[in-house]
Order: structure tokens, then sequence, then C-alpha cells
């Protein structure tokens, strides 16, 4: 940086200039440092946020969940996960090994992961939905679901 001063009547407004530099130049070669404790409380905060959603490729399934979704029907989480974990299993193993275009995509659903009910029963009743409308036999021996 290059500085040059007038001699005369602008003294006082060159040394206001460089007292202005100098005092931004420090300013910006200061380095500030910010430490922030983390509690085991903002975690857990952050791991109840967490929020899943469920992507179908098939738009009539929506509406088809709608009429069927009724708290009435409902059974435990333990109910959805454990059917899930097999329908996921079946249908990931299809995707992996048949050339039934159905089956092409993978479903992302990890057992260890706890999704939720609403989550779980989605894609619970997706399942049902491809097996009992689309006619599309995912596994024998599934559950018998009154529709």
């Amino acid at each position: 940086m290059y500085l040059y001063f007038i001699r005369g009547e602008n003294k006082m407004k060159n040394l206001i200039i460089l007292s202005v530099i100098v005092i931004f130049a420090i300013a910006c070669s200061t380095k500030k440092s910010v430490v922030k404790d983390k509690s085991g409380e903002d975690e857990e905060t952050v791991q109840d946020s967490l929020e899943y959603d469920m992507e179908t490729f098939d738009a009539k399934f929506e509406s088809w969940y709608e009429m069927h979704n009724s708290p009435a029907k409902y059974r435990s989480l333990e109910y959805y996960e454990n059917w899930n974990k097999q329908y996921v299993s079946v249908w990931n193993n299809k995707a992996k090994t048949t050339q039934n275009e159905f089956f092409e995509s993978i479903v992302g659903y990890d057992p260890n992961e706890e999704y939720g009910f609403e989550l779980n029963h989605k894609l619970f009743y997706y399942f049902q939905y491809v097996e009992n409308v689309l006619k599309i036999k995912i596994m024998s021996g599934g559950p018998k679901v009154v529709l």
C-alpha cells in the first residue's frame, strides 16, 4: 500500500485518512475466534428434529393411502417395523437379481434407524398397495390385511 502526503492545508485531513487506514488494517488483520460449547442436550434436540419422508413413483398411491389410512386400523410401531424389514429385504433382493422393471429401485430403509410411526405405517401400506391393488407379489406369507 502506498501513501503520499500533500504538504500544507491538508495535513489534518491526511492524518485522519492515515488513522482510518491504519485502524482498518488492524481490524482486518486480527483473528477472532469463537469457542462454542455444545452440550449433549443440543445433540438430542438435533436428533429429535430429524424428519424422514417417503417418495413413491406411483401418483395413485397417495390418494389410495389417504382413503385407507384410518386410526381404527392402526397396529403397533413394532408390527410395522417387523413387516417393513421383511418386505424391504425381499424387495431389495428382487431389485438386485430380477429383470422385473417394477423392482428396479432399491428401498433405502435401514432397519437400525428409527423412522417413527408415520413413515413405517406409510411404507407398510405401500407394500400392501403393491400386493393388493397392483397385484404384484412381493413375498409369500405376508400379513393378511383388511383394506
